[in-house]
Formats: structure tokens, C-alpha cells, sequence
């Protein structure tokens, strides 16, 4: 049986290798696109869209996507463009309270699940010497949000899944492992 990543994720291969499935890494080319959606609805899109892509290339395999997104506001935040863009995001975000959604989808034999995990994560003030050493050091760069909540970022309180803020709500892909047989 063969499980397929659709992401190039560090995070998310590391995650997913928590549930001893052997997979193999194969990045989706989905091309993301969603003006007017609110987060949960662009997430379980791109997450769709991901797995979708990557599933006609491996017929017969489970294939795994997943999108996250940072939402404060009713505004989504991707990653920065930029280490300027993600010294703002982060401004944003201090003091505040922000919710991050992951889209996750697996697809194969005859299967579709599609589902999004919601953390609501509170971060404290942030000193601006803090945010220019963050940014200094490159970590928020491939980060929606501008921040990996496993990089030491203070947080002062976490409604949700951990591994959801981290890209990969691992108790919704174990339901979805166990509804198809996986696990």
C-alpha cells in the first residue's frame, strides 16, 4: 500500500513519520488560488486541490495534502513574501489573538476525506527585539503567520491541536488513517 505526501514540508514529513506508514515525499504543482474565501474554505481547497493534483500522478496510492493558513481578523496570512513582510505580520500579531486552519485531504482507492482543524493561539506583546532576531534568523520565511509555534515563539494561551499550528493536525489524519484502514 502506498501512501504519497503531497508537500516538500519538513514539518509535515516529520509529523507524518509519527505514524510508522512508510510514504514517499512528492510535492503538489497545484496552483493556489482562492479570492473571496474565508480561511476554512481555502484551506480545505488548496489541501483538496494539492492531493488531487499529486493523485493523478500515482494511481492506486493514498495521497496526502494538506494547506495551513493563519487568519487574524478575517484576513489570511500566507508567508511572508519577504523578511519586511513577515516583521509585519508578526507586529500584527502581537498582543492578539489569531486563528490558524489546516486543510487536509487524503484520496485513493476509491476513498475522499476532506476536513480542517482550527487553533486559536494567543500571542503575548512581542518585544521588537525579538521580532528582528525572528526575522533575522529566517525561520518565519516558509511560515504562514511569519511564525512556527515550535520555534519558541511565546504564546500565551492555545485553544486546539498543537500539530495543527505546526501544519499537520495529526488527530484528524489518524481518523482519516483509520477510516481508510492505514493505521
Amino acid at each position: 500500500m502506498q501512501l504519497i505526501l503531497a508537500s516538500n514540508s519538513p514539518r509535515r514529513r516529520e509529523l507524518l513519520a509519527q505514524f510508522h506508514i512508510p510514504f514517499e515525499v512528492s510535492p503538489s504543482h497545484f496552483e493556489e488560488r482562492a479570492e473571496g474565501l474565508c480561511a476554512r474554505e481555502t484551506v480545505l481547497r488548496f489541501a483538496e486541490g494539492k492531493a488531487r493534483e499529486v493523485a493523478g500522478r500515482y494511481p492506486g496510492a493514498y495521497v496526502l495534502g494538506a494547506d495551513t493558513v493563519v487568519c487574524h481578523r478575517g484576513e489570511i496570512l500566507g508567508k511572508p513574501k519577504d523578511a519586511e513582510d513577515a516583521g509585519r505580520m508578526l507586529r500584527r500579531l502581537s498582543g492578539e489573538t489569531h486563528s490558524v486552519f489546516t486543510g487536509v485531504c487524503l484520496i485513493g482507492r476509491g476513498k475522499f476525506l476532506l476536513d480542517a482543524a482550527e487553533t486559536k493561539v494567543s500571542f503575548p506583546p512581542l518585544s521588537e527585539a525579538f521580532i528582528e532576531e525572528y526575522v533575522k534568523s529566517g525561520s518565519p520565511l516558509d511560515k504562514a503567520g511569519a511564525y512556527g509555534i515550535q520555534d519558541g515563539v511565546p504564546v500565551s494561551n492555545r485553544e486546539g491541536s498543537y500539530t495543527n499550528v505546526i501544519g499537520l493536525p495529526v488527530e484528524l489524519v489518524e481518523r482519516f488513517f483509520k477510516e481508510v484502514c492505514l493505521c
